[in-house]
Protein backbone atom coordinates (compact mmCIF):
# COMPACT_ATOMS: atom_id res chain seq x y z
CA UNK A 1 0.00 0.00 0.00
CA UNK A 2 1.56 3.17 -1.16
CA UNK A 3 1.64 6.01 0.83
CA UNK A 4 -1.10 8.35 -0.95
CA UNK A 5 -3.66 5.24 0.34
CA UNK A 6 -2.33 5.54 3.85
CA UNK A 7 -1.95 8.97 4.16
CA UNK A 8 -6.20 10.04 5.01
CA UNK A 9 -5.90 7.09 7.54
CA UNK A 10 -2.56 8.58 9.47
CA UNK A 11 -4.22 12.33 9.75
CA UNK A 12 -7.52 10.73 11.77
CA UNK A 13 -5.07 8.02 13.57
CA UNK A 14 -1.38 9.36 13.54
CA UNK A 15 1.17 6.22 14.60
CA UNK A 16 3.09 6.75 18.41
CA UNK A 17 5.56 8.88 16.31
CA UNK A 18 3.67 11.53 15.00
CA UNK A 19 1.49 11.99 17.85
CA UNK A 20 5.15 12.46 19.48
CA UNK A 21 6.01 14.56 17.18
CA UNK A 22 3.27 17.01 17.56
CA UNK A 23 4.06 17.62 21.09
CA UNK A 24 7.17 18.61 20.33
CA UNK A 25 6.74 21.16 17.72
CA UNK A 26 4.19 22.93 20.42
CA UNK A 27 5.69 26.18 21.48
CA UNK A 28 8.27 26.19 24.14
CA UNK A 29 10.79 27.84 26.13
CA UNK A 30 13.70 29.53 25.34
CA UNK A 31 15.87 27.07 27.78
CA UNK A 32 13.84 23.98 26.24
CA UNK A 33 14.61 25.40 22.92
CA UNK A 34 18.01 25.48 24.01
CA UNK A 35 18.24 22.28 25.02
CA UNK A 36 16.52 20.87 22.44
CA UNK A 37 19.18 22.41 19.61
CA UNK A 38 22.00 20.94 22.39
CA UNK A 39 20.66 17.15 22.27
CA UNK A 40 20.31 17.73 18.11
CA UNK A 41 23.94 19.11 17.57
CA UNK A 42 25.41 15.77 19.28
CA UNK A 43 22.53 13.37 17.37
CA UNK A 44 24.26 15.40 14.31
CA UNK A 45 27.61 14.64 15.37
CA UNK A 46 27.12 11.16 16.60
CA UNK A 47 25.63 10.27 12.87
CA UNK A 48 27.54 12.96 10.81
CA UNK A 49 30.19 13.60 12.36
CA UNK A 50 31.40 17.39 11.84
CA UNK A 51 30.45 16.96 7.99
CA UNK A 52 28.57 19.63 5.65
CA UNK A 53 27.55 17.98 2.11
CA UNK A 54 28.11 20.84 -0.30
CA UNK A 55 26.04 20.59 -3.88
CA UNK A 56 24.79 23.13 -6.25
CA UNK A 57 21.73 23.01 -8.64
CA UNK A 58 22.00 23.38 -12.28
CA UNK A 59 19.46 24.38 -14.17
CA UNK A 60 18.63 22.61 -17.28
CA UNK A 61 15.12 24.01 -18.43
CA UNK A 62 12.77 26.51 -16.90
CA UNK A 63 9.71 25.47 -19.68
CA UNK A 64 6.79 23.77 -17.44
CA UNK A 65 3.42 22.78 -18.79
CA UNK A 66 2.15 23.33 -15.23
CA UNK A 67 0.16 26.07 -13.97
CA UNK A 68 0.90 26.47 -10.42
CA UNK A 69 0.24 29.93 -8.65
CA UNK A 70 3.88 30.15 -6.53
CA UNK A 71 6.22 29.21 -8.82
CA UNK A 72 8.21 31.41 -11.25
CA UNK A 73 8.52 28.84 -14.18
CA UNK A 74 4.53 28.48 -14.15
CA UNK A 75 3.22 27.89 -17.67
CA UNK A 76 1.51 31.06 -18.45
CA UNK A 77 4.11 33.13 -16.71
CA UNK A 78 5.74 35.35 -19.44
CA UNK A 79 8.92 34.49 -18.76
CA UNK A 80 11.86 34.35 -21.30
CA UNK A 81 12.42 30.43 -20.98
CA UNK A 82 15.38 28.13 -22.67
CA UNK A 83 16.57 25.01 -22.51
CA UNK A 84 20.53 24.17 -22.38
CA UNK A 85 21.68 22.17 -24.94
CA UNK A 86 24.36 18.81 -24.33
CA UNK A 87 26.85 20.93 -24.41
CA UNK A 88 25.68 24.11 -22.76
CA UNK A 89 24.79 22.16 -19.77
CA UNK A 90 28.68 20.67 -19.77
CA UNK A 91 29.65 24.34 -20.27
CA UNK A 92 28.08 25.26 -16.73
CA UNK A 93 28.75 21.71 -14.96
CA UNK A 94 33.07 22.31 -15.71
CA UNK A 95 32.38 26.00 -14.20
CA UNK A 96 30.96 24.01 -11.11
CA UNK A 97 33.44 21.28 -10.98
CA UNK A 98 36.16 24.39 -10.96
CA UNK A 99 34.31 25.68 -8.08
CA UNK A 100 35.36 22.49 -6.14
CA UNK A 101 31.36 20.72 -6.71
CA UNK A 102 31.36 17.30 -7.20
CA UNK A 103 27.78 16.96 -6.31
CA UNK A 104 25.61 18.65 -8.97
CA UNK A 105 21.47 18.64 -8.87
CA UNK A 106 19.89 18.79 -12.19
CA UNK A 107 16.75 20.83 -11.93
CA UNK A 108 14.13 21.14 -15.11
CA UNK A 109 10.60 22.31 -15.55
CA UNK A 110 8.41 19.57 -16.54
CA UNK A 111 7.64 19.83 -20.15
CA UNK A 112 7.84 16.69 -22.81
CA UNK A 113 8.10 18.96 -26.00
CA UNK A 114 11.25 20.80 -24.81
CA UNK A 115 12.39 17.95 -22.32
CA UNK A 116 12.17 15.39 -24.40
CA UNK A 117 12.54 11.61 -24.43
CA UNK A 118 16.56 11.03 -23.79
CA UNK A 119 17.32 14.38 -22.69
CA UNK A 120 18.16 13.71 -19.21
CA UNK A 121 19.74 10.38 -20.60
CA UNK A 122 21.92 12.25 -22.80
CA UNK A 123 22.57 15.28 -19.95
CA UNK A 124 23.91 12.14 -17.14
CA UNK A 125 25.74 10.47 -19.87
CA UNK A 126 27.72 13.60 -20.60
CA UNK A 127 28.30 14.41 -16.87
CA UNK A 128 29.27 11.47 -15.28
CA UNK A 129 32.79 11.62 -16.22
CA UNK A 130 33.71 14.18 -13.86
CA UNK A 131 30.91 14.68 -11.67
CA UNK A 132 30.43 11.61 -9.30
CA UNK A 133 27.02 12.34 -7.78
CA UNK A 134 24.64 13.44 -9.70
CA UNK A 135 21.21 14.24 -9.02
CA UNK A 136 17.77 15.13 -10.50
CA UNK A 137 14.78 17.76 -9.78
CA UNK A 138 12.18 16.62 -12.49
CA UNK A 139 8.74 16.17 -12.58
CA UNK A 140 7.41 12.49 -11.42
CA UNK A 141 7.91 9.04 -13.52
CA UNK A 142 6.96 5.84 -13.88
CA UNK A 143 9.37 2.88 -12.43
CA UNK A 144 10.47 2.27 -16.01
CA UNK A 145 11.47 5.61 -16.77
CA UNK A 146 13.18 6.00 -13.53
CA UNK A 147 15.16 2.64 -13.59
CA UNK A 148 16.26 4.29 -17.30
CA UNK A 149 17.62 7.48 -15.88
CA UNK A 150 19.22 5.46 -12.76
CA UNK A 151 21.33 3.64 -15.10
CA UNK A 152 22.83 6.45 -16.89
CA UNK A 153 23.97 7.86 -13.99
CA UNK A 154 21.37 9.23 -11.64
CA UNK A 155 21.72 8.34 -7.73
CA UNK A 156 19.70 11.06 -6.05
CA UNK A 157 16.18 12.06 -7.24
CA UNK A 158 14.33 15.44 -5.01
CA UNK A 159 10.97 15.78 -5.16
CA UNK A 160 8.71 18.21 -2.77
CA UNK A 161 5.40 17.64 -2.54
CA UNK A 162 4.85 21.26 -2.03
CA UNK A 163 1.93 21.16 0.39
CA UNK A 164 0.97 18.09 1.57
CA UNK A 165 -2.84 19.66 2.02
CA UNK A 166 -4.90 18.22 -0.36
CA UNK A 167 -7.63 21.59 -0.80
CA UNK A 168 -4.63 23.40 -1.12
CA UNK A 169 -2.52 21.91 -3.67
CA UNK A 170 -5.98 21.52 -5.95
CA UNK A 171 -6.23 25.28 -5.63
CA UNK A 172 -2.64 26.36 -6.28
CA UNK A 173 -2.51 23.66 -9.11
CA UNK A 174 -5.01 24.71 -12.40
CA UNK A 175 -3.73 22.93 -15.10
CA UNK A 176 -0.72 19.91 -16.41
CA UNK A 177 -0.39 16.71 -14.71
CA UNK A 178 1.19 18.08 -11.48
CA UNK A 179 -2.53 17.91 -10.70
CA UNK A 180 -2.39 15.05 -9.52
CA UNK A 181 -2.01 15.05 -5.72
CA UNK A 182 -1.47 11.76 -5.46
CA UNK A 183 0.85 10.64 -8.27
CA UNK A 184 2.79 12.87 -6.98
CA UNK A 185 2.49 11.87 -3.04
CA UNK A 186 4.03 8.47 -4.46
CA UNK A 187 7.27 9.87 -6.20
CA UNK A 188 9.29 8.64 -3.71
CA UNK A 189 8.22 4.85 -4.06
CA UNK A 190 8.35 4.47 -7.81
CA UNK A 191 11.71 6.58 -7.64
CA UNK A 192 13.03 3.82 -4.85
CA UNK A 193 10.99 0.91 -7.21
CA UNK A 194 13.46 2.47 -10.38
CA UNK A 195 16.95 2.09 -7.90
CA UNK A 196 17.54 5.49 -6.33
CA UNK A 197 19.41 5.33 -3.09
CA UNK A 198 19.15 9.04 -2.30
CA UNK A 199 15.64 10.60 -2.03
CA UNK A 200 14.79 13.58 -0.82
CA UNK A 201 11.60 14.85 0.03
CA UNK A 202 10.00 18.29 1.89
CA UNK A 203 6.90 20.92 1.50
CA UNK A 204 7.16 24.31 0.40
CA UNK A 205 6.30 26.35 3.56
CA UNK A 206 4.22 29.12 3.47
CA UNK A 207 1.32 27.50 1.38
CA UNK A 208 -0.65 25.62 4.34
CA UNK A 209 -0.29 25.82 7.72
CA UNK A 210 3.15 25.01 8.50
CA UNK A 211 2.39 22.50 11.72
CA UNK A 212 0.07 20.52 9.46
CA UNK A 213 3.16 20.28 6.41
CA UNK A 214 5.49 19.56 9.36
CA UNK A 215 3.25 16.37 10.77
CA UNK A 216 2.76 15.18 6.74
CA UNK A 217 6.36 15.32 6.06
CA UNK A 218 7.16 13.29 9.16
CA UNK A 219 4.42 10.93 8.51
CA UNK A 220 5.68 10.72 4.75
CA UNK A 221 9.47 9.78 6.05
CA UNK A 222 8.56 7.68 8.50
CA UNK A 223 6.42 5.73 5.95
CA UNK A 224 9.53 5.70 3.56
CA UNK A 225 11.94 4.11 6.32
CA UNK A 226 9.20 1.35 6.77
CA UNK A 227 9.20 0.67 3.08
CA UNK A 228 12.00 1.91 1.38
CA UNK A 229 14.67 1.06 4.05
CA UNK A 230 17.66 0.49 1.47
CA UNK A 231 17.48 4.58 0.02
CA UNK A 232 19.17 7.11 2.11
CA UNK A 233 16.48 9.89 2.63
CA UNK A 234 16.98 13.76 2.94
CA UNK A 235 14.41 16.85 4.11
CA UNK A 236 14.00 19.87 3.53
CA UNK A 237 11.79 23.10 4.76
CA UNK A 238 12.16 25.59 1.80
CA UNK A 239 10.30 28.95 2.45
CA UNK A 240 8.64 30.73 -0.11
CA UNK A 241 10.52 33.64 -1.32
CA UNK A 242 9.68 36.19 -4.17
CA UNK A 243 9.40 35.15 -7.63
CA UNK A 244 8.26 36.15 -11.25
CA UNK A 245 4.89 36.60 -11.40
CA UNK A 246 4.87 37.14 -7.68
CA UNK A 247 1.92 38.99 -7.90
CA UNK A 248 -0.45 35.59 -8.80
CA UNK A 249 0.59 34.30 -5.00
CA UNK A 250 -0.42 36.02 -2.19
CA UNK A 251 1.50 34.96 0.72
CA UNK A 252 -0.66 34.55 4.49
CA UNK A 253 1.27 36.02 7.22
CA UNK A 254 -0.61 33.33 9.28
CA UNK A 255 0.78 30.26 7.56
CA UNK A 256 4.36 31.43 7.54
CA UNK A 257 7.25 29.21 9.56
CA UNK A 258 9.33 32.08 11.40
CA UNK A 259 12.99 31.43 12.42
CA UNK A 260 11.99 29.93 15.85
CA UNK A 261 9.83 27.77 14.42
CA UNK A 262 12.06 26.80 11.90
CA UNK A 263 14.88 26.24 14.22
CA UNK A 264 12.68 24.29 16.54
CA UNK A 265 11.22 21.80 14.05
CA UNK A 266 14.96 20.93 13.11
CA UNK A 267 15.89 19.45 15.85
CA UNK A 268 12.26 17.43 16.07
CA UNK A 269 13.22 15.83 13.02
CA UNK A 270 17.06 15.31 13.99
CA UNK A 271 15.59 13.48 17.34
CA UNK A 272 12.97 11.39 15.70
CA UNK A 273 14.87 10.74 12.83
CA UNK A 274 18.32 10.73 13.56
CA UNK A 275 19.79 9.28 10.52
CA UNK A 276 17.72 11.79 8.14
CA UNK A 277 19.98 14.32 5.75
CA UNK A 278 18.55 17.92 6.81
CA UNK A 279 18.95 20.53 3.73
CA UNK A 280 18.71 24.18 3.73
CA UNK A 281 19.28 26.14 0.98
CA UNK A 282 20.50 29.49 -0.48
CA UNK A 283 16.67 30.85 0.12
CA UNK A 284 17.42 31.03 3.50
CA UNK A 285 19.67 34.30 4.98
CA UNK A 286 23.31 34.23 5.47
CA UNK A 287 23.14 34.26 8.76
CA UNK A 288 20.61 32.08 9.66
CA UNK A 289 22.29 29.63 7.62
CA UNK A 290 25.32 29.94 9.58
CA UNK A 291 23.08 29.31 12.69
CA UNK A 292 21.70 26.27 11.99
CA UNK A 293 24.75 25.11 10.20
CA UNK A 294 25.76 22.94 13.49
CA UNK A 295 22.49 22.46 14.94
CA UNK A 296 21.31 19.44 12.76
CA UNK A 297 21.99 20.68 9.12
CA UNK A 298 24.30 18.03 6.93
CA UNK A 299 23.62 19.48 3.70
CA UNK A 300 23.57 22.74 1.83
CA UNK A 301 23.58 24.47 -1.58
CA UNK A 302 26.16 27.34 -2.44
CA UNK A 303 26.27 30.13 -4.73
CA UNK A 304 23.30 28.62 -6.38
CA UNK A 305 21.81 30.08 -9.34
CA UNK A 306 17.80 29.16 -10.20
CA UNK A 307 18.04 29.86 -13.93
CA UNK A 308 19.31 27.80 -16.66
CA UNK A 309 22.50 29.02 -17.94
CA UNK A 310 22.68 31.18 -14.78
CA UNK A 311 26.42 30.36 -13.99
CA UNK A 312 28.10 30.98 -17.32
CA UNK A 313 25.32 32.77 -19.33
CA UNK A 314 24.84 29.79 -21.55
CA UNK A 315 21.86 29.96 -23.36
CA UNK A 316 20.90 33.33 -22.84
CA UNK A 317 21.15 33.87 -26.80
CA UNK A 318 18.34 31.84 -27.70
CA UNK A 319 16.23 32.60 -24.78
CA UNK A 320 12.42 32.95 -26.14
CA UNK A 321 8.36 33.21 -24.97
CA UNK A 322 6.68 29.88 -24.83
CA UNK A 323 2.60 30.55 -25.62
CA UNK A 324 0.42 27.41 -25.32
CA UNK A 325 3.25 24.99 -25.46
CA UNK A 326 4.74 26.96 -28.92
CA UNK A 327 7.87 28.96 -28.80
CA UNK A 328 7.86 32.40 -29.44
CA UNK A 329 10.71 34.60 -30.21
CA UNK A 330 10.99 37.90 -29.05
CA UNK A 331 10.20 41.00 -31.14
CA UNK A 332 13.34 42.95 -29.83
CA UNK A 333 16.14 41.81 -28.26
CA UNK A 334 19.28 44.34 -26.42
CA UNK A 335 21.66 41.28 -25.98
CA UNK A 336 21.39 41.40 -22.21
CA UNK A 337 18.35 39.25 -22.06
CA UNK A 338 18.81 35.69 -19.87
CA UNK A 339 16.51 33.34 -18.72
CA UNK A 340 14.34 33.86 -15.95
CA UNK A 341 15.11 32.81 -12.32
CA UNK A 342 12.11 30.30 -10.50
CA UNK A 343 12.94 32.11 -7.39
CA UNK A 344 15.13 34.92 -5.81
CA UNK A 345 18.32 33.05 -3.56
CA UNK A 346 18.88 34.97 -0.17
CA UNK A 347 22.54 33.53 0.41
CA UNK A 348 24.66 34.96 -2.69
CA UNK A 349 27.89 34.03 -0.60
CA UNK A 350 30.36 32.04 -3.38
CA UNK A 351 30.89 28.61 -2.69
CA UNK A 352 34.81 29.45 -1.05
CA UNK A 353 32.84 32.01 1.21
CA UNK A 354 30.38 29.35 2.26
CA UNK A 355 33.08 26.71 3.01
CA UNK A 356 35.17 29.36 4.89
CA UNK A 357 32.33 29.98 7.44
CA UNK A 358 31.50 26.46 7.67
CA UNK A 359 35.46 25.93 8.40
CA UNK A 360 35.23 28.64 10.96
CA UNK A 361 32.40 27.00 12.98
CA UNK A 362 34.61 23.62 13.06
CA UNK A 363 32.35 21.89 10.24
CA UNK A 364 34.44 20.24 7.80
CA UNK A 365 32.87 21.47 3.84
CA UNK A 366 32.17 17.66 1.90
CA UNK A 367 32.41 17.89 -1.74
CA UNK A 368 32.55 14.31 -2.92
CA UNK A 369 31.52 11.79 -0.66
CA UNK A 370 30.83 9.07 -3.47
CA UNK A 371 32.61 7.83 -6.16
CA UNK A 372 32.20 4.92 -8.83
CA UNK A 373 35.11 2.67 -8.30
CA UNK A 374 33.89 2.29 -4.23
CA UNK A 375 31.41 -0.36 -6.47
CA UNK A 376 34.09 -2.16 -8.25
CA UNK A 377 36.35 -2.15 -5.42
CA UNK A 378 35.55 -5.58 -4.25
CA UNK A 379 35.70 -7.41 -6.99
CA UNK A 380 38.86 -6.12 -8.28
CA UNK A 381 40.53 -7.18 -5.32
CA UNK A 382 38.58 -10.26 -5.63
CA UNK A 383 39.96 -10.62 -8.69
CA UNK A 384 43.83 -10.16 -6.72
CA UNK A 385 43.50 -12.87 -4.19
Amino acid sequence: MGFSERFPELLERPTPLMRRFADMIEPVSDAVLEQMARRSQVLTRRHFGRTMRLFAPLYVSNECVNNCSYCGFSRDNPILRTTLTIDQVVREAKHLHGLGFRNVLLVAGEHPKFVSEGYLQACLDALKPFIPTLALEIGPMEDDQYSEVVQHGAEGLVVYQETYHRETYQKLHTAGPKKNFDWRLDCPERAYAGGFRRIGIGALFGLADWKFEALALAAHLEHLYKHCWKANFTIAFPRMRPYAGNYEYQTDDRLLLGDRQLVQLMTVFRQLFPQVGIVVSTREAPAFRDAVAGLGTTHMSAGARTEPGGYTGAGHDDVHLTVKGRRVELERKSGCEKATEQFQIHDNRTPSEVATALRSQGLDPVWKDWDESILSAPQEALATV
